[in-house]
C-alpha cells in the first residue's frame, strides 16, 4: 500500500516557509506603494494648488506615482518572479494602475460632486484615504496574479507513466 499523498498543508515547515514569503512580499509591496502614495499626495495636493480640479489633480497624480510603484515591485517586491517581458509587464502594470486610479477617482467624484463635499480635505480623505485603500487591494491582486506571475512549474515526467501503467487493460 502507498501513502496518501501529501497535500499543500501537510508539512508543517513548508506551510511556515509559504507564510513567511506572503508576509516579506506584502510588507515589500507596502514599502513600494508608500513610496508611491507619497508622490501621489504630493502632485495631488500640488495640482490642487496650481487650481486644477480634484477629479483631474487625482488623475495627474497617479501617472508619476505608477512609475514610482512600477520601479518598486518589478526591482524589488517582485524581483525573483518570473520574467514575462518588459512591454508586456509593463503595459499590463499601467493597464491595472489605471484602473485602481480609476478607483481612486471614483471615490473623489462620488465625495466632490454625488456627496458634495468639496474641501481639501474632503478631497485628501476620499482620495487619499479611502480611495488608496481600495485601489491598493485591487492592485496587489492584479499584480501578483496577472502582471508578475509565478513560474509555472515543469510537468512531472514520472506522473504520466505512473498513470499509464495503472488499469492495465483495455475496457
Amino acid at each position: 500500500m502507498s501513502a496518501a499523498p501529501a497535500g499543500p498543508t501537510a508539512d508543517p515547515e513548508a506551510r511556515q516557509g509559504r507564510i513567511a514569503r506572503a508576509r516579506t512580499e506584502i510588507t515589500q509591496f507596502l514599502i513600494a506603494g508608500g513610496l508611491a502614495y507619497a508622490v501621489d499626495v504630493a502632485v495631488f495636493n500640488l495640482c490642487l494648488y496650481l487650481g486644477l480640479g480634484a477629479v483631474t489633480s487625482k488623475i495627474i497624480s497617479s501617472v508619476p506615482a505608477t512609475i514610482v510603484a512600477y520601479v518598486g515591485n518589478r526591482y524589488w517586491t517582485y524581483r525573483n518572479r518570473e520574467r514575462t517581458g518588459v512591454t508586456r509587464e509593463y503595459t499590463m502594470f499601467f493597464v491595472f494602475s489605471a484602473i485602481a486610479a480609476g478607483i481612486q477617482a471614483s471615490c473623489v467624484f462620488v465625495s466632490h460632486h454625488l456627496m458634495g463635499l468639496t474641501g481639501t480635505l474632503a478631497d485628501n480623505i476620499s482620495g487619499n484615504i479611502v480611495g488608496m485603500a481600495l485601489g491598493t487591494l485591487f492592485r496587489f491582486w492584479a499584480f501578483r496574479t496577472f502582471v508578475f506571475k509565478h513560474k509555472q512549474p515543469e510537468a512531472s515526467a514520472s506522473s504520466e507513466p505512473a498513470m499509464s501503467q495503472t488499469g492495465g487493460g483495455t475496457s
